[in-house]
């Protein structure tokens, strides 16, 4: 939980090259049926191992399976 007061520029998080791949698809936990607009970063960034686990005890179902495409489109930056 954050401070009141505090500002974090999340700009800081992201790569230097932000391009990315963008597709249809839906969320990944359950039921995995809402539809989303994906935009994947191209460069992947690291995260530390304790993260990992922050975020899996907020997001325990985070573990959808890769969809076929289905006919759906990825586009992607130039």
């Amino acid at each position: 939980e954050l401070a009141q007061g505090v500002t974090i520029d999340v700009t800081q998080l992201l790569p230097e090259n932000k391009d990315y791949y963008t597709f249809q698809g839906s969320l990944t936990t359950p039921p995995c049926s809402e539809g989303v607009t994906w935009f994947v970063l191209k460069a992947p960034v690291k995260i530390a191992d304790g993260e990992i686990a922050a975020f899996a005890k907020v997001y325990p179902l985070n573990a959808r399976p890769v969809q076929p495409l289905n006919g759906r489109k990825i586009e992607t930056t130039q």
